[in-house]
């Protein structure tokens, strides 16, 4: 296993294990650590990353109490995978579903998320979405805008402390694969991304619960006009000849 270096940390983030944890996380969340991956020693790790290991410990115990990893004696450092009822849920998914199914879910769920996030954040969580927030730009490839908007979306409810949250949310993801493709494809929709995104994130930056699900529920509403919109004009396209 190969451990990135951390990225260059922003001026605005005053401890360093702040930025630490924020990778691992993020490396967890996108399963770029999956679960049962072990960690090198902490020495190893903390020579890697450039950083002491005073400030290496203080982020692997932020990530143990997330409950993302589990470290003991003699066996190291380990990504943990996802709970028992979790996993359950999981199971009870048929990956299939009606795309006015889809939104109705997702309208119900992701203000919530939104909101639990705004209460649980912590600076970590944060950091990580405001870096998907600055890498993104209507400007983009449609593929790395998606990208980016999926990432935004499970780091929030990564944010929101609720494990079972964080699969319902990944579910909902796969079911809405093709509705979001659809709505990256144009820089309009693109920007549209950019800025429900930021409009989020400064909601769950000042702990303001009922701000952050109301930003969201907007954020889904013009995503979901724009979709509405695009689907209207191919209807009204005349068939080509052939």
């Amino acid at each position: 296993m190969t451990i990135q270096p951390v990225p260059q940390m922003p001026r605005r983030v005053h401890k360093e294990s702040v930025a630490v944890a924020a990778h691992f996380e993020r490396l967890i969340a996108m399963n770029e650590l999956p679960p049962g991956s072990r960690l090198p020693s902490e020495r190893e790790l903390a020579a890697t990353l450039s950083v002491s290991r005073t400030t290496l410990r203080e982020a692997m115990h932020e990530l143990e109490t997330k409950r993302l990893i589990e470290r003991t004696p003699g066996r190291g450092t380990v990504v943990l995978g996802p709970r028992p009822e979790v996993l359950e849920l999981r199971q009870l998914a048929d990956h299939t579903s009606e795309r006015d199914h889809v939104a109705e879910l997702r309208s119900t769920v992701e203000p919530a998320i939104a909101a639990l996030a705004a209460q649980r954040a912590t600076a970590s969580n944060l950091l990580q979405l405001q870096d998907i927030v600055d890498q993104s730009s209507d400007r983009l490839r449609p593929a790395d805008s998606l990208r980016l908007d999926l990432e935004f979306h499970l780091l929030l409810a990564q944010a929101s402390g609720n494990p079972l949250l964080v699969e319902l949310h990944s579910l909902v993801s796969e079911w809405a694969a093709d509705v979001r493709r659809h709505s990256h494809s144009t820089k309009r929709g693109r920007r549209t991304s950019v800025l429900g995104h930021t409009e989020i994130l400064e909601a769950v930056r000042s702990g303001d619960a009922d701000a952050a699900r109301e930003a969201m529920e907007r954020h889904l509403g013009d995503v979901r006009m724009l979709i509405e919109q695009r689907v209207g004009e191919n209807d009204a396209r005349p068939p080509r000849a052939t």
